[in-house]
């Protein structure tokens, strides 16, 4: 048998996939007229921000620019002024590209491309926040204290600027180096403390591997006969510490749409569930089994936290505690607090605000907040439109998740399919238990599959591929034999 085989690229036709989930193909003509057509209507009663150093991160390529962001460090913790698209004042309510967005609920991401909530034209293009060149949008002015808490929030419609055009690996190239951009200096110390202010509430962050498909760098050939590979997304420092600027953001708005005062709640929530107690009983348990020390007054998040984030036990954990974070839904505002505001994995009501250009419930989410911040009715389409957009956002997420996985099975699936009978180096991250079979981590190439047999949990393990079928998009392992 080969053993640790050279794992290469391999043509993989994302077409069908398209196809199975019915995935438009072409934005309606009348919607991209509107979005060549848009027009800021506040252009004339917007502030003029253009001061603001402003600079957006975002993984290289990427044209729908969404947020950008300036940090000081003030005498009494930390400035945030964070741009968001201003997608509201360029879609007319009861328009083509409104009831056409209200159906697609959010873009779509395949390897080959993307399918856009809206047009490319306006969100990569006109309501982008691409740098150098101004732009409508709805600014954020959060002011921290020395643990970088928010003290005063404020919301209101700008013209910005943005400066740069950064990503992820060069923010942390240049943190790691002592040479931060200005405009972010702050940024590393500001998430570690939000990061640490998260744990103190109860979060909880999952660090499993991040699989993705890529196109092969040394690939040559025309799109329709391309070649694809499986890799590992790394995941920076730098992205948690912006992560941590966006959920700071979509907490300060949940709070401004619960109300208070004279205010009702009116909004649109992204809740989840507090985790059943016995999930974390098990969790628990595997943890015990683990040999890992799990103080009984420490929560969740905080033991995570501290593993190696590619070791063995916590693939095993942190594969185990997604069990804890389910049942995530969009919860509506109108008039009371529900049972449930909460989210439970962020520890904190909140809400999605800072990606109008991919989702869109938070075109209604800024519109609220700056009505709520200036003192002004609710525009009705804002707040009679809640309950469709909450359905539209659950069933796109669905779809997202659906859609997600279908590509990483079938590149897996096509990948593998001429290594049937190879062995493999295997981290088993789940056991066997009834009839569901165990789940494995392949690291090369990075795999998450069944495994038949009943190999032990949180043990390297070597494993057979005996099913690697493009047709049905499944890959399943052996150990030893089977």
């Amino acid at each position: 048998m080969e053993l640790h085989p050279r794992i290469v690229s391999a043509p993989v036709d994302f077409g069908a996939v398209r196809t199975e989930f019915g995935l438009a193909s072409d934005y309606p003509s009348e919607a991209v007229s509107e979005a060549r057509g848009a027009v800021d209507a506040f252009a004339g009663i917007r502030a003029d921000r253009t001061d603001i150093p402003l600079v957006t991160i975002d993984p290289p390529g990427a044209l729908d620019l969404d947020q950008a962001l300036y940090l000081e460090r003030t005498p009494t913790g930390f400035l945030l002024q964070y741009a968001i698209a201003d997608v509201g004042a360029v879609i007319v309510p009861d328009g083509a590209l409104a009831r056409e967005s209200l159906s697609r609920g959010q873009t779509f991401y395949l390897p080959d491309g993307t399918v856009p909530l809206h047009p490319e034209v306006l969100s990569e293009g006109s309501a982008s926040l691409l740098p150098d060149q101004n732009r409508p949008a709805v600014l954020w002015t959060i002011e921290c204290d020395e643990l970088a808490e928010p003290q005063r929030v404020s919301v209101r419609r700008a013209l910005v600027r943005s400066r740069a055009r950064l990503d992820y690996a060069g923010v942390q190239a240049d943190a790691d180096a002592g040479r931060p951009h200005p405009s972010i200096a702050a940024l590393p110390e500001f998430g570690r403390l939000r990061i640490e202010a998260g744990l103190g509430r109860g979060a909880i962050g999952l660090r499993l591997p991040a699989q993705t498909v890529v196109r092969d760098g040394h690939d040559r050939a025309p799109d329709d006969a391309a070649r694809w590979q499986l890799i590992v997304e790394p995941r920076t420092a730098a992205d948690d510490w912006n992560e941590q600027i966006s959920l700071l953001t979509g907490m300060c708005a949940a709070r401004i749409m619960l109300g208070g005062g004279d205010a009702e709640p009116l909004g649109l929530l992204r809740t989840m569930p507090a985790p059943p107690r016995a999930a974390i009983d098990s969790l628990r348990r595997t943890a015990t089994a683990l040999g890992l020390d799990w103080p009984d007054d420490a929560p969740v998040g905080r033991l995570l936290a501290t593993l190696e984030a590619d070791s063995p036990a916590a693939l095993v954990l942190m594969s185990e505690a997604t069990g804890l974070l389910r049942g995530a839904s969009y919860t509506v505002l109108a008039g009371e607090v529900p049972d449930v505001v909460q989210h439970s994995g962020i520890g904190a009501p909140y809400a999605h605000a800072t990606a109008p250009l991919r989702r869109l419930g938070d075109r209604y989410v800024a519109e609220i907040c700056l009505a709520r911040s200036a003192g002004t009715p609710v525009p009705r389409w804002a707040s009679e439109g809640l309950t469709a957009v909450a359905d539209s956002m659950r069933r796109s997420d669905a779809l997202a998740g659906k859609l997600e996985r279908a590509c990483l099975d079938l590149t897996e699936s096509t990948v593998l399919a001429e290594r049937v009978g190879t062995e493999f180096d295997a981290v088993v991250v789940r056991e066997a238990n009834g009839s569901r079979a165990s789940e494995i981590f392949v690291a090369q190439p990075p795999v998450l599959a069944k495994c038949l047999g009943a190999p032990p949990e949180g043990r390297h393990v070597r494993v057979r591929l005996i099913t690697a079928d493009p047709t049905t998009r499944t890959v399943t392992f052996a150990f030893p034999e089977d």
